[in-house]
């Protein structure tokens, strides 16, 4: 049977993939499955069979091709493995020790080490179901046992941790660059200031609630041998100074390295090294004496106390510095920068005598099957992207969106409520795979002076400004009902008394501040450009 008619098609299309979604078939299957209708009812069985190794069916072959030799593609598994690497060692446990420290007497306080420890999280590996597992084996317990609101312990634990998919190394913002061909650096530069507003978002939300109503956390009982105030505060600092010791000599080494190589000069059409160029020596110099200043002030003991408390925080700081300062001080790319952050993490838990060939096999088997699952949707989806591609579906969406005539603004806006509905019943990785190749060139050609409301996008930044947008809505699906998977992973580590409904219950307040992020990237959309 041929389907002429693309509106036609395209009604098939919607209607086919919401009922193999319902009948439990795999999106990556339903996809492959619908790319190959979409050619048979498109161009009959005779011309998409007729000849193999030519014709329709080959395009998909090259579409699923590109995307499976994208070098970049690599750093997907990479980042997984270092996720699970993390996940099952004491890292991230001990660094919500020493947060909680820090921060155990404020009001709120272990919801607020819930929130940075995610982000700190976020910033090492961008895998959100791991850091929703592991929140909620950490702090959920710790959390419930001191009489926290259930519904605030929940929704901190899920909203926070689904901050992988905003803050860098972002797998969504790697996969939206591949598909885009968008600079994947210029991405992860954009989305640090959104990443970072949505959780001190989350982070004000806890403090404003939490003091308005002190009984949704309880503070803990006072430890009367615990530092408290001025001298806690003196040991913060001198935990800093003593740490940052290290960190400034181990930079002036490296900028006398490269001033040995010749490396570091000035050159017309070439980046200077980030502090590795002569004249930020006199600076490194100027702080390593104000670190060493500030040590000597504060008095060796309190120094020596704060190392201990907040020695936690030290691994996941290197691994951050290994994989974003590979990246942005230009020494390695993505792919690169995932590898050696997988070396970091194991030689940290050989250090830590806490890496067992169990726990590399274990993380070795989580990687193989989420990577798996991945690129099994990977491949459906971009075969029926080029399939749709192929029968003219993306000139007939646009020419619709056109003939509407809406303004600038309100064919935006019913992008974001397209990504919105589609994100509450289908992967973030079909999405980016399905709807990009048609939403992209639509929004490039709008006037990107009517984009936003404040400020003017610079034109070389509206791929970028939207991949931002789309991660920030990939945010919301991850905690939207009825399939939001925050909820379901939370729900597989959670005790028995805590069902779906309380889970999707907890999310309401944050979702509802997640789409006051997604308002302010609308609004100030040149908010992306600030750091690029």
């Amino acid at each position: 049977m041929k389907v002429g008619d693309v509106a036609t098609l395209s009604l098939i299309l919607l209607l086919g993939m919401f009922f193999l979604l319902a009948i439990g078939m795999p999106l990556g299957f339903a996809s492959a499955f619908l790319a190959v209708a979409v050619i048979v009812m498109k161009f009959g069985p005779e011309v998409s069979f007729g000849r193999f190794g030519s014709g329709p069916m080959s395009i998909l072959a090259q579409a699923v091709y590109r995307q499976m030799t994208n070098y970049v593609l690599i750093s997907v598994p990479l980042f997984i493995f270092m996720a699970s690497l993390l996940e099952r060692s004491g890292i991230a446990r001990d660094m919500y020790n020493s947060l909680n420290m820090w921060l155990s007497r404020t009001r709120g306080g272990i919801a607020i080490v819930t929130s940075i420890m995610a982000v700190i999280m976020a910033a090492m590996s961008g895998i959100i179901g791991g850091e929703v597992v592991l929140l909620g084996l950490i702090a959920l317990p710790q959390m419930l046992r001191l009489g926290y609101n259930q519904n605030l312990a929940i929704g901190t634990i899920c909203a926070s941790g689904s901050l992988g998919t905003m803050i860098p190394p972002s797998i969504v913002l790697i996969f939206y660059g591949l598909v885009t061909e968008t600079s994947i650096k210029a991405l992860f530069t954009a989305s640090f200031l959104p990443g970072f507003m949505l959780a001190s978002f989350f982070i004000i939300y806890i403090v404003v609630r939490t003091n308005l109503n002190p009984s949704l956390a309880p503070l803990p009982e006072e430890d009367p041998d615990a530092p408290k105030g001025k001298q806690k505060f003196l040991m913060f600092v001198g935990f800093l100074s003593r740490f940052g010791l290290w960190i400034l000599g181990a930079l002036i080494l490296r900028n006398l390295f490269f001033t040995a190589m010749g490396q570091n000069t000035v050159a017309e059409g070439v980046d200077p090294i980030a502090l590795g160029m002569v004249s930020d020596l006199p600076w490194l110099f100027g702080a390593l004496v104000l670190a060493g200043v500030l040590m000597f002030l504060i008095g060796k003991e309190r120094v020596n106390t704060g190392w201990d408390m907040g020695k936690g925080l030290i691994a996941p700081v290197v691994v951050i510095g290994v994989v974003l300062g590979s990246i942005y001080m230009g020494i390695t790319g993505i792919t690169e920068a995932a590898g050696m952050g997988v070396v970091a993490v194991f030689t940290i838990g050989l250090i830590r005598r806490e890496m067992t060939f169990e726990i590399v096999w274990d993380s070795l088997m989580r990687t193989l099957k989420s990577t798996g699952t991945i690129i099994w949707v990977t491949i459906g989806a971009a075969s029926l992207a080029a399939a749709y591609t192929l029968a003219g579906g993306p000139t007939y969406v646009a020419n619709m969106i056109v003939a509407a005539e809406l303004p600038t603004m309100g064919i935006i806006l019913v992008m974001m409520v397209i990504f919105l509905i589609m994100g509450m019943f289908m992967d973030w990785v079909g999405i980016v795979l399905l709807i990009m190749p048609v939403f992209l060139p639509i929004v490039l050609k709008l006037p990107v002076e009517e984009i936003g409301v404040f400020g003017e996008l610079n034109p070389r930044h509206v791929a970028i400004w939207f991949g931002v947008v789309f991660c920030m809505n990939m945010q919301v699906s991850f905690l939207s009902p009825p399939f939001g998977p925050a909820a379901f992973y939370l729900k597989s580590v959670a005790p028995p008394h805590i069902s779906l409904t309380a889970i999707f219950r907890g999310f309401l307040p944050f979702i509802v501040l997640q789409l006051l992020a997604l308002s302010v990237l609308l609004i100030w959309p040149n908010i992306i450009s600030i750091f690029l």
